[in-house]
């Protein structure tokens, strides 16, 4: 059989390892089931794209929770630095944001897509949309070729599986890598959403939907109080409850808890200290004595915000300033360090930014991305049991793992 590689897979894996397989002269082929490729790229980082982080490899993988550590090899081989140059190559400049989080100087993802499908072009893979996959086919341990939903058999010495994971199953990741995996004889670890949003029992987040706090600082505990995990930045109100980068952060962490409950504490003040807070507070008390506790909170909060705490402050909203007592005023400053919400659920996972679990990477050389059960099998993207925090090292290591997958395959 001559070398040939059939890449299942459109998405930023799959197109880096059609291009990296066909630029070491191996006859490519990438099959995608959707009408066009990247679907999944287009939509993230809000259509601009998130391509990668600028930090450190031990910093990719101390910000990846899920195996980041199979990932040495695959980061070494291909960073941040690399899918950079690369990019600059194809005609695709970008630029670093905070956080080190790294976009195109265009603001335009569908500016990646079109990146790595000339890198495609460029290096001769051909690439077939509207193909569906049917199976895998294997002899004695050896992949054979695939076989597609309209009849076609490819023969192949090489498949690389990056059909992603099952969150958003509109861009065409719908599970099909892990079936095949499993009737291949690899372990599929159980398949769970990681950086989603969180449904909350309070119903009041309704009157908040489509605030944006910046600059918090939230805890998630445990009922029993225990600490989960704590992380500062921005958060997101919605009709359900509550997203926003924090928010999908800490998902990630929460999952095993959420059964027996898990409670947020919101501390809208992180900046200023109870002593502190307090004599904010005094101040704009005395400089508006006359006004209500309903409209007292209009310089310290946003509007929508104000009206909700002053519920929660369980004070007569028609009480005047200068008649709210110490103890009142040691309940709102509770409530400002302390906002409490009771998370009851995570939202679906095809509504989660990535897929926990997956293959797993106990059967995977991470030195090559090849299966260790099946000869000429190879894995990349998020298809594997490898998840990380949001700031573009998903994508990065989709990137990587599909480079290495390219680069070894036979």
């Amino acid at each position: 059989m001559r070398n040939k590689a059939v890449v299942i897979g459109g998405g930023a894996a799959g197109m880096m390892a059609a291009a990296t397989a066909a630029s070491r002269g191996i006859e490519t082929v990438l099959l995608e089931k959707n009408e066009k490729l990247g679907k999944k790229i287009y939509i993230t980082g809000k259509g601009r794209c998130n391509v990668t982080n600028q930090c450190e490899i031990e910093e990719i993988i101390s910000n990846t929770p899920g195996n980041g550590t199979f990932l040495y090899s695959a980061l070494y081989s291909f960073n941040n630095n690399s899918l950079r140059d690369l990019l600059m190559q194809m005609g695709v400049p970008t630029k670093v944001e905070r956080g080190n989080r790294v976009f195109p100087v265009s603001d335009k993802s569908s500016d990646i897509i079109k990146a790595l499908s000339a890198y495609m072009t460029k290096n001769k893979v051909m690439v077939q949309l509207d193909k569906e996959v049917s199976d895998i086919k294997v002899r004695e341990n050896r992949v054979e070729g695939v076989r597609t939903t309209d009849g076609d058999f490819i023969e192949a010495s090489s498949v690389i599986v990056a059909t992603g994971g099952v969150s958003y199953p509109s861009t065409g990741s719908t599970g099909d890598g892990f079936k095949w995996a499993k009737k291949m004889g690899h372990t599929v670890i159980p398949l769970r959403p990681s950086l989603v949003p969180f449904v909350t029992k309070e119903a009041w987040v309704r009157e908040l939907q489509g605030l944006t706090l910046k600059n918090v600082r939230v805890k998630a505990l445990t009922v029993q109080g225990r600490r989960i995990r704590e992380e500062f930045g921005e958060i997101l109100f919605t009709h359900f409850g509550v997203s926003g980068p924090i928010i999908l952060t800490l998902s990630r962490f929460v999952h095993e808890h959420i059964n027996d409950g898990v409670v947020l504490k919101i501390d809208l003040k992180p900046g200023l200290n109870t002593e502190k807070l307090n004599s904010r507070i005094l101040r704009d008390f005395t400089e508006n004595t006359n006004k209500q506790a309903k409209n007292s909170l209009d310089e310290l909060l946003p509007g929508s915000l104000a009206a909700v705490i002053v519920k929660l402050w369980d004070i007569d909203p028609e009480k005047q300033i200068n008649q709210i007592t110490r103890q009142e005023r040691q309940c709102l400053i509770n409530l400002l360090k302390g906002l409490e919400l009771n998370i009851t659920k995570l939202r679906p996972i095809n509504e989660a930014v990535i897929t926990a679990g997956g293959i797993s990477t106990r059967e995977i050389d991470p030195a090559s991305m090849e299966s260790k059960i099946i000869k000429g099998l190879y894995f990349a993207g998020e298809v594997l049991d490898v998840d990380a925090l949001t700031g573009g090292f998903n994508l990065q290591i989709a990137f990587s793992t599909g480079y290495m997958a390219g680069m070894y395959c036979r």
